[in-house]
C-alpha cells in the first residue's frame, strides 16, 4: 500500500469554485483495482465490510470504504480511513486479483448546487439526478481525461482522475465552475 501519510497530493492546498460550486482536493486514501469472477464476490465482500455492487453504475460504501462498479468483474476500492486494502483482500480465500492503485489516483470533490452543471461541461455522460441518482458511479471522459465519477450526494461528486491529469482536471473544473455562476 502506498505511504499515505508521506505522499504529497497533487492538489495539495488547491481549492477552486464559484458562488454555487466548491471544488476541494479529496482525503488521502488507499485505492485498489479488483478483478473478481461472481462466485469470489461474497467471501471479498466479507473482507471488506460492504456488498461489492454487481449491477452496472452502482457503488456500495461503508464508513469511509467504497466499491465502485466499473465493469462486470472490475470495481475500484477506494478507503480514506487508512486500512491496507491489500492486506484485507488478501484474507479472502477467494479466487481474485487486487493491484493497488493508491499511487496513480487522486481525487476532486466537486459540491454545492452549481455541481452538476460544472461536470455536465466537460463530460458527455447525462448527469441529472434522474439519471445518475446518488450512488451511482461511471469510468467516463472529462474533457480529455478518464475520470471515474461517484455521486456521493445529491449536490455532490468524487471526480478520480489519475495523478497526472489532475492539474488538467482541476482546471477544467475550475473553469466550469466559473462558467456556472452566470
Amino acid at each position: 500500500m502506498a505511504d499515505q501519510a508521506i505522499r504529497k497530493s497533487p492538489l495539495a492546498g488547491r481549492h477552486g469554485g464559484a458562488a454555487t460550486v466548491r471544488l476541494t482536493p479529496a482525503a488521502p486514501a488507499s485505492r485498489v483495482a479488483l478483478r473478481a469472477p461472481a462466485g469470489s464476490l461474497a467471501a471479498l465482500s466479507k473482507a471488506l465490510g460492504l456488498a461489492i455492487p454487481t449491477k452496472p453504475k452502482m457503488s456500495a460504501s461503508a464508513g469511509k470504504r467504497s466499491a465502485i462498479w466499473l465493469g462486470p468483474d472490475e470495481w475500484l476500492v477506494i478507503d480514506e480511513s487508512g486500512a491496507d486494502l491489500m492486506a484485507v483482500l488478501g484474507s479472502a480465500s477467494a479466487l481474485h486479483s487486487a493491484t493497488d492503485v493508491s499511487h496513480r489516483n487522486t481525487a476532486i470533490i466537486v459540491s454545492g448546487p452549481g455541481a452538476e452543471a460544472t461536470l455536465s461541461a466537460g463530460c458527455p455522460q447525462d448527469l441529472s439526478l434522474e439519471i445518475f441518482p446518488v450512488g451511482a458511479c461511471s469510468r467516463t471522459l472529462f474533457g480529455k481525461v478518464e475520470v471515474v465519477l461517484l455521486r456521493v450526494e445529491e449536490d455532490t461528486f468524487r471526480v478520480e482522475v489519475w495523478r497526472s491529469f489532475s492539474d488538467y482536471a482541476f482546471g477544467l473544473l475550475a473553469e466550469a465552475a466559473s462558467d456556472t455562476a452566470f
